[in-house]
């Protein structure tokens, strides 16, 4: 998810952040975004219209506020500085917002409608395979919390038990966050070093334990093993999905995390068999 530019001329503050927003979803120039005149009477005609000429449309959200999606949505919120309506990307399971292109300081509170933009028919939809070039690295450091929201300790060792994660972590006996007995992916969380270094905040480097992953790793294209099996020293992992950032973590780090970590917040993987994790273990992923 790209950061658009503002479309240029004197359109009305709503249609010119809707227009970036979308830009900035779908990864395309802002000139593509067809930008209806002040007087159109129906804009939002003219962008379904646009979308649905690439197979996509608008998917109203019944609670936007209660909302939680690992992906980038369009939100309508009021502006009281403007005295109008203007849009932003929201983003994450809790959600949260990830840009807002006029840079205005409102709060996530002040969403009140949001669309997901959504394929017409999913079963011609296809995710294209990610690529890696960068296909083994190590450990660079673990870390475990005892509790929800508890301060992240690092170490230089971890036990792994599979469906259970690590012990001394707060997902090892369910008392994580987002622990579901019926869910996937809340044994292990992995993030690259390189993410958390590629990161600027206005407050400051994050340090790389408060990323609150339990594995911090160099070297490896994460995003590249979802879905695939792999090691972390002698422990046998599958990836999941990816770690997408949240509200919940920008509430406990710094703002501008949730944005500055879309697609980048590392791996969800489930433990598949025991052992001990060590950092300067390899990491590598199946053959």
């Amino acid at each position: 998810m790209n950061n658009a530019p503002l479309p240029s001329g004197d359109a009305p503050d709503l249609v010119r952040s809707v227009a970036a927003c979308l830009a900035s979803i779908l990864e395309v120039e802002v000139a593509s975004v067809p930008l209806p005149a002040a007087d159109h009477p129906e804009p939002w005609t003219m962008w379904r219209n646009w979308l649905a000429g690439r197979g996509l449309g608008l998917v109203p959200v019944e609670d936007p506020r209660g909302f939680s999606w690992p992906g980038p949505w369009l939100a309508l919120l009021r502006c009281e500085r403007r005295a109008t309506d203007i849009a932003a990307v929201a983003f994450g399971a809790p959600p949260g917002l990830a840009w807002n292109p006029l840079g205005d300081d409102e709060t996530f509170e002040a969403v009140h409608t949001g669309f997901v933009i959504a394929p017409a028919d999913v079963a011609l939809w296809e995710q294209a395979p990610h690529a890696a070039d960068r296909v083994e690295g190590r450990v660079e450091l673990i870390a475990v919390a005892a509790g929800v929201a508890a301060p992240m300790r690092v170490v230089e060792a971890a036990t792994a038990h599979p469906g259970h994660g690590l012990e001394r972590d707060r997902y090892f006996d369910g008392s994580g966050t987002f622990s579901n007995p019926h869910g996937r992916g809340h044994d292990l969380t992995l993030i690259e070093a390189e993410a958390l270094e590629d990161l600027m905040l206005p407050a400051g480097s994050l340090a790389p334990e408060d990323a609150r992953r339990n594995v911090v790793t160099r070297g490896i294209d994460l995003n590249a093993l979802v879905g695939r099996h792999f090691r972390v020293g002698e422990v046998e992992c599958l990836g999941q999905r990816l770690c997408e950032p949240c509200a919940h973590l920008e509430r406990l780090t710094q703002p501008g995390v949730l944005r500055a970590l879309v697609h980048r917040g590392g791996l969800r993987a489930d433990v598949l068999s025991g052992g001990v994790i060590r950092v300067g273990d390899a990491v590598r992923a199946a053959a």
